[in-house]
C-alpha cells in the first residue's frame, strides 16, 4: 500500500513506528522528511556505480547489479538496526519518487511480516509539500518581531517566552546560525532544502488565529535564506524592541558565544573578515583585546563600532511602529522578568 501526504501536518497523525528514508546517505544528509531514519539501499558510490552502468552499459545489468546490492544492504538493516523489531512494528518507507528503491526494500520488509507501507511519490512528494507551504502560500499568522541590538538575548527571550506559552519561531535554532558574521555554531548549518523542511514543518505546528513572535533577522540567516512570504510578513510586523545598555550586552555576549572564545584561531580569523568593513588599526586594536582574553571589551566595541551603527540604519528603513522594553541587567532574573512583560504585552 501507498500513503498519500496531502499536508505537513499529516505526518504528525500518520501512525508508523518509524518512517525509513532508503535513498543514499548524501541524498538523505542534504534534506529528508521530518523525523525519519537512514536505512540507504545503496551507498552514495554503489548508487553512482548503478547510474554510470545504467547509462554507459544496459539497463538491464544496472538493474540487476542494483538487486544484488539491494539485497546485501538490506540484509545488513535486518540482522543490524531492525534485528529488534516486533512483529507488531509498522514501518513507512520512501526513496526518491517511490519507485524501485523503497518498493524493494519495502517487499522484502513485507515478506518478513511487518505491515509496510510506502509514500506515493516519494520525497519529491514531500518537497512538493514544503514549497507550497513557503512560497505558494502566504504566512499563517500575525507576526510580531522580536527586535534589538546584538547581545540583548533575543533568543533567549523568545524562548522564555515559549516557555509561557507564547507562540514562537526560533530562525536561529532552525538554521543553526546565530544571526551575525560571528554566529557560526558548532556542527555548521543545514542545507537550504533542510533549513526548509525545518521551517516549514514548524510553521505547520503554529496555530494561524494566534499571533507568533520571531526574532529580527535580515532575509539570511548564515547563508539560510528566508522564503518570500515570511520574510513579507516580517518586513510589515509591529516590533518588540529591547533596549539594553552597551555594557549588559557586552557581558552577556561573552556568555552566549563561549564556544566561539574557546577557540583562539577560528575567532581571529572572524575578526578579519570584518577587514574590509574597518581601518586596519581598528582590526587590530580588535586582535589584540582577543589574543589578551579582554572579552568583553572587544564585545562591547565591536557592537559600539560595527554592529549597532548597521542595524540603526537597517531599522530605519523599516519605519514601523515599535514598543520599547528596556532593561538594565540581561541575567536570568531580569530576562525572566522582560519574558513576563512582553508575554502580557502580546497576549493580553
Amino acid at each position: 500500500m501507498a500513503t498519500t501526504l496531502t499536508s505537513l501536518a499529516q505526518l504528525a497523525t500518520l501512525g508508523f513506528d518509524d518512517i525509513i528514508d532508503v535513498r543514499s546517505p548524501a541524498e538523505f544528509a542534504e534534506d529528508h522528511i521530518a523525523g525519519a531514519i537512514n536505512l540507504p539501499v545503496l551507498n552514495d558510490a554503489e548508487r553512482a556505480e548503478v547510474g554510470t552502468i545504467y547509462k554507459q552499459d544496459s539497463p538491464f545489468r544496472a538493474r540487476k547489479v542494483g538487486a544484488a546490492l539491494v539485497a546485501a544492504n538490506a540484509a545488513r538493516h535486518l540482522q543490524g538496526p531492525l534485528a529488534d523489531k516486533p512483529g507488531g512494528w509498522q514501518p513507512l518507507v520512501y526513496c526518491w519518487r517511490g519507485g524501485q528503491r523503497s518498493g524493494s526494500f519495502a517487499s522484502i520488509l513485507s515478506q518478513v511480516g511487518w505491515r509496510t507501507e510506502l509514500v506515493a511519490g516519494g520525497y519529491k512528494a514531500y518537497r512538493a509539500l514544503v514549497v507550497a507551504a513557503l512560497y505558494d502560500t502566504p504566512f499563517p499568522c500575525p507576526v510580531i518581531l522580536l527586535d534589538g541590538n546584538t547581545g540583548s538575548a533575543k533568543t533567549d527571550i523568545l524562548h522564555r517566552l515559549a516557555a509561557r506559552g507564547v507562540q514562537m519561531l526560533d530562525l536561529e535554532g532552525l538554521a543553526q546560525h546565530r544571526g551575525s558574521l560571528f554566529g557560526a555554531m558548532p556542527g555548521g548549518q543545514p542545507s537550504q532544502k533542510a533549513f526548509e523542511s525545518a521551517l516549514a514543518m514548524a510553521i505547520s505546528r503554529l496555530d494561524p488565529a494566534r499571533v507568533v513572535v520571531v526574532e529580527a533577522e535580515s532575509s539570511k540567516v548564515g547563508n539560510c535564506r528566508l522564503p518570500p512570504g515570511l520574510w513579507k510578513a516580517m518586513a510589515s510586523a509591529k516590533r518588540l524592541e529591547i533596549c539594553a545598555p552597551l555594557s549588559a550586552r557586552a557581558r552577556y555576549l561573552v556568555t552566549a558565544y563561549a564556544d566561539m572564545i574557546a577557540d583562539p584561531a577560528r575567532l581571529s580569523t572572524t575578526i578579519d573578515r570584518l577587514r574590509p568593513a574597518h581601518a586596519a588599526d581598528q582590526i587590530d586594536l580588535w586582535q589584540s583585546m582577543a589574543a589578551a582574553g579582554d572579552f568583553q571589551s572587544l564585545a562591547a566595541g565591536l557592537m559600539a563600532q560595527h554592529y549597532d551603527p548597521r542595524y540603526g540604519k537597517h531599522r530605519a528603513r523599516l519605519g514601523h511602529g515599535v514598543t520599547t522594553f528596556a532593561v538594565d541587567d540581561l541575567g536570568p532574573d531580569a530576562l525572566e522578568t522582560v519574558a513576563a512583560k512582553i508575554a502580557t504585552f502580546v497576549a493580553p
